[in-house]
């Protein structure tokens, strides 16, 4: 009975020392997956900091010397689509956050302005998107507009009080030179 009791001692003491091998193998195995997760997103981390730098490049670009012309729809009016022109001098993010000063004229109807602006500008994926939600344009009033750029195009939808509409045209980048010294507005 004695054999049989030892037998069985050994027999739990061996168990114990496989079942708490098998703890600290899983709880290895377990750190070294969290260790190379914290690498592999520290990785991801600096590549997305990469693509970022290298959308805000081609957006700044795109933007500079760029005039965006097109429509713009006024929503319950049945009156076809008005014309109009944005001339981007130049655009520079901010340290603000999703902010960049544009430096654009503005033309529709009668009114023909150039001013600096500061805009949000999000993204999804790739395409970026220009926010104004009620921001007031000195001399103009208070908008919201979400312009989505794509290639050499732009859509988006437009509020100024109670009046909106959607707008859509196309970019024509590094086209707008100004001679130096000259009048910019005009």
């Amino acid at each position: 009975m004695r054999a049989e009791s030892g037998h069985m001692k050994l027999g739990l003491i061996g168990f114990v020392i496989r079942m708490s091998f098998l703890i600290l193998l899983f709880g290895f195995l377990d750190l070294q997956a969290e260790s190379e997760k914290s690498i592999e997103s520290k990785e991801k981390g600096v590549a997305s900091k990469n693509n970022q730098a290298i959308l805000f490049k081609q957006f700044q670009k795109r933007l500079t010397n760029a005039r965006m012309t097109g429509r713009f729809t006024v929503v319950g009016k049945k009156a076809p689509p008005f014309e109009e022109s944005y001339t981007i001098h130049s655009v520079k993010k901010m340290s603000q956050g999703d902010y960049w000063v544009f430096n654009a004229r503005i033309k529709y109807g009668k009114t023909d302005i150039t001013l600096p602006m500061p805009l949000q500008v999000k993204w999804a994926g790739n395409k970026p998107i220009i926010y104004l939600d009620n921001v007031t344009i000195p001399g103009l009033g208070t908008f919201s507009s979400y312009t989505v750029l794509d290639g050499n195009k732009y859509a988006g939808t437009w509020q100024h009080g109670d009046v909106g509409g959607h707008m859509y045209g196309t970019i024509e980048s590094g086209k707008v030179s100004f001679p130096s010294g000259g009048n910019k507005s005009k």
